[in-house]
């Protein structure tokens, strides 16, 4: 058995159930090429295509992917205009495939500061794979984690003060249903592409016991051995969530 068969097995008998991936790396893949910043925006769609089918095949159920964060409106105004020309490619070209594919798509992120067109080619393409039960594809697009936690926190005191809830029944697991990942369960993993070490301020409250794998690939280069080797990784490491090995 060649070496890429045992590293793909290995990872699906121990596959994640959810793996989150912050995609780094476009603009450095393309300056090292002497090539335009967008390059590598477009050649980072491919790498999506590709870890999509590859988490299907190692037996992941949820896949999340950082694909515009809050703070990337700060990027010059072209960048982030070849940005939203890019996604608006790829739900109209990948949904249907997607669909096919049994895979269910969903969006997480503040939508109403995304254009109108892409909201409804987001809402459609969450409403044509609705019913399917393979991989589930989370896009989180517009989202950053302390506006995660402060929307909810919000919306809990809006309650709260209409009397729909008492302010002791406040506890982590409410606070969970109002989050913008509400229904999915917590990353067993967190990848990182392109060398960084940090989280970015992505899934904030839902990372809090997440497994992390740091690669130094970056993110147009990300293929399935990668997955794979970052997936083998995860099954080396022993998840305690704060108490000791062995319950001792």
């Amino acid at each position: 058995m060649s070496d890429k068969q045992m590293l793909h097995d290995g990872a699906q008998r121990a596959a994640p159930r959810h793996v989150a991936i912050i995609m780094d790396g476009n603009g450095r893949w393309a300056r090292e090429r002497g090539l335009p910043r967008v390059a590598g925006h477009r050649q980072g769609v491919e790498a999506v295509r590709r870890t999509v089918r590859a988490a299907g095949d190692f037996g992941v159920e949820i896949l999340t992917l950082f694909s515009f964060s809050s703070e990337n409106w700060r990027r010059p105004a072209a960048e982030v205009e070849e940005l939203m020309r890019l996604l608006r490619r790829y739900l109209r070209s990948e949904i249907a495939d997607l669909h096919g594919r049994n895979v269910r798509f969903r969006m997480i992120g503040d939508r109403e500061g995304l254009a109108p067109d892409i909201v409804a080619l987001l809402d459609d393409s969450e409403r044509m794979t609705e019913g399917n039960d393979g991989t589930t594809l989370v896009l989180a697009l517009n989202y950053g984690g302390r506006q995660d936690i402060a929307r909810a926190a919000r919306n809990i005191a809006e309650s709260v003060r209409r009397g729909l809830i008492r302010p002791e029944a406040v506890d982590a697991n409410l606070f969970e249903n109002y989050l913008w990942t509400a229904g999915l369960p917590d990353p067993d993993l967190l990848i990182r592409t392109s060398g960084e070490q940090r989280i970015s301020n992505f899934l904030l409250w839902q990372c809090a016991y997440s497994e992390m794998v740091f690669t130094d690939k970056y993110w147009p280069d990300f293929d399935a051995d990668d997955l794979g080797g970052a997936l083998a990784e995860y099954a080396q490491r022993d998840r305690r969530f704060g108490s000791v090995a062995g319950g001792r």
